[in-house]
């Protein structure tokens, strides 16, 4: 019997990935920005080697990012320009590809992902077994990490945020509380959305600066108060509802007792939870949800869950699953309330 496809495709697809970093890295796409250029002249400005530089080219050619001009040039002479949907990998694209292909192939993610082997065996993250702390400790250190992480999520949360607004109707709500915020994606969604909905984003010192950004250009900073706060401590309590986007992913079900626990607190009996995740399967359908479990078991404790997980979690921490609401994306917003 010969290789299965999907073996040699999922082994390739490495190498791909590597090569669409080197590209970006190197800062190709902004090179290419003016129009086509030859390999062996990206090569002399970027002070690199031509002819491994055009095999990692016409490689990432073949997604549809670049595209090999036609003409009677061979080799290292062949001319490349860039397509639309590379242009989204030049520096400050608004989509956060560009930080997504730097972070997620990045030396943290990439030695986490390293002793994946050593994970499974022992139990400890990644980045625990290969930097000597967890992923979050990592970042609160790294600022300029961190930054490019909060940009990345832009780009790994795509037409989520706008879809979440819509899918779920906010005309009941007044007060809103953004747990987790971070940069405020989903939360400003939601303000364009409802004019009448008073946010709240609560988040820690490192995100919190670059959310009182987006949301005074977001010319909404009237109706959003952000305050530094940890979501494994005290909430603003008595809020219509209470958001948690992609939160409780990151973390073991322990730690997510807790943050469940702090928004119990908070909550009222009018008060509703959501949570919004890429709710798994049970069975064994190909879901982008199931690709996002392999970072979490590579950075974090956390996971990605099926429904009966959650409702599990929610009813830990006195709340009970209400409603589940699709979104026309991977994620589902999961709408509880106090039991």
């Amino acid at each position: 019997m010969r290789t299965p496809q999907i073996v040699l495709d999922t082994m390739h697809a490495t190498f791909l990935a590597r090569a669409l970093f080197v590209v970006t890295d190197l800062g190709v796409p902004d090179l290419l920005a003016d129009g086509p250029m030859s390999c062996a002249s990206l090569a002399d400005r970027l002070g690199v080697e031509p002819v491994p530089l055009h095999q990692v080219l016409r490689a990432v050619a073949t997604t549809g990012l670049l595209r090999t001009e036609p003409g009677p040039e061979t080799g290292a002479h062949q001319r490349f320009s860039i397509t639309e949907p590379g242009q989204t990998l030049r520096e400050g694209h608004p989509s956060g590809t560009r930080d997504m292909v730097l972070t997620m192939q990045g030396e943290l993610f990439w030695n986490a992902l390293r002793v994946l082997p050593e994970r499974v065996g022992e139990g400890r993250t990644g980045p625990e077994i290969a930097c000597g702390k967890p992923f979050f400790d990592l970042m609160s250190e790294r600022p300029a990490e961190a930054a490019r992480f909060n940009r990345m999520m832009i780009a790994t949360s795509g037409d989520e945020p706008a879809a979440v607004a819509r899918a779920y109707d906010f005309s009941e709500v007044g007060r809103f509380v953004d747990v987790g915020g971070g940069i405020g994606t989903v939360l400003l969604e939601v303000l364009r959305r409802f004019p009448h909905v008073r946010g709240v984003l609560v988040d820690l010192p490192g995100v919190i600066e670059q959310a009182r950004r987006n949301v005074a250009a977001a010319g909404v900073s009237d109706r959003c108060e952000i305050i530094e706060g940890d979501f494994l401590d005290s909430l603003p309590a008595g809020a219509d509802a209470y958001l948690l986007s992609r939160i409780l992913h990151d973390w073991d079900d322990e730690t997510c007792s807790r943050v469940l626990g702090s928004c119990a607190r908070a909550m009222t009996r009018g008060s509703r939870l959501l949570v919004v995740e890429k709710v798994l399967p049970d069975d064994d359908e190909p879901h982008l949800g199931k690709r996002l479990d392999l970072i979490m078991a590579a950075l974090t404790h956390g996971r990605e869950r099926t429904a009966a997980e959650y409702a599990e979690l929610l009813a830990a921490a006195g709340l009970r699953v209400v409603r589940q609401v699709p979104t026309g994306t991977a994620a589902c917003v999961i709408e509880a309330e106090l039991r």
